[in-house]
């Protein structure tokens, strides 16, 4: 009586660790895949950023041209570091929590197996080495799962400070007196009379900054239902997570980011 009460107690501990693992590792596969997700389209939307300053640069004087094209190929070197990030997420992590479902129905299966067998006391053991074998796995797993997770995540945005630090200094670097000058005789050429002394004082008002400031966070026209689909996007359940339709690693490249 006691043996077979002991067996249904590791039965029930047994059915209950496989239970609690499948619902909090697919918790877990449904929040990475989301969270692989959005850092692919923050990588797209970046790519977009760079095609722009591309396109602002080429309009501009030769000063002005030169900074942000290499500010953009700056940008575009972070968004190359991200893309990797993408497709390492993908790998060692996504990927192997999808497919531990694999292994909890395999484990599912032994127990029916040995809650099948006829010696009590052979089954309790095999059951006791079951849950254990299972314990120690998933523990090593996860311990692997997160520890790709976070390298990966550190090995980005090592790279990407190194890359934005270039980025600031390309900024820093941009000779502003020069490139007024260089618009000052564009328009002296243009108007002929155009006064080409310089101003007394060069630096924008405080009314001004702040005006700039306010329409810098104006959204241009069209925007704003593309980027509250991509911020009231469902996460597609972990059962659909298989069936997606689009690998977050697709990227499409802009054209003209580096510097010829």
């Amino acid at each position: 009586m006691n043996i077979v009460f002991s067996r249904d107690s590791q039965v029930r501990g047994m059915d209950n660790t496989v239970a609690n693992t499948e619902k909090y590792f697919g918790q877990f596969c449904s929040l990475l895949a989301a969270y692989t997700r959005k850092t692919a389209r923050l990588r797209n939307k970046a790519d977009q950023l760079v095609k722009q300053l591309i396109d602002f640069a080429n309009s501009e004087n030769p000063e002005l041209r030169a900074t942000m094209r290499g500010f953009a190929e700056d940008l575009a070197k972070v968004q190359d570091y991200r893309q990797a990030q993408v497709e390492r997420l993908e790998t060692k992590v996504v990927n192997p929590l999808k497919l531990y479902g694999a292994q909890i129905k395999q484990t599912r299966a032994e127990t029916r197996v040995q809650r099948a067998a006829m010696d009590s006391s052979r089954t309790t053991l095999q059951l006791e080495e079951t849950v254990d074998a299972f314990q120690r796995q998933k523990l090593k797993d996860l311990q692997t799962f997160f520890s790709n997770f976070v390298t990966i995540e550190m090995v980005f945005h090592a790279k990407a400070l190194e890359v934005y630090s270039s980025a600031f200094q390309t900024l820093e670097k941009y000779d502003l007196e020069r490139d007024l000058q260089d618009f000052r005789a564009k328009m002296q050429g243009v108007y002929g009379h155009y006064n080409t002394q310089p101003l007394a004082n060069t630096n924008p008002s405080p009314s001004v900054l702040q005006s700039l400031a306010s329409q810098s966070t104006i959204r241009s026209p069209g925007k704003e239902g593309e980027e509250s689909e991509d911020d009231s996007m469902e996460e597609a359940p972990v059962e659909d997570l298989r069936a997606l339709g689009q690998r977050p690693n697709a990227r499409e490249l802009p054209t003209t980011v580096r510097r010829t």
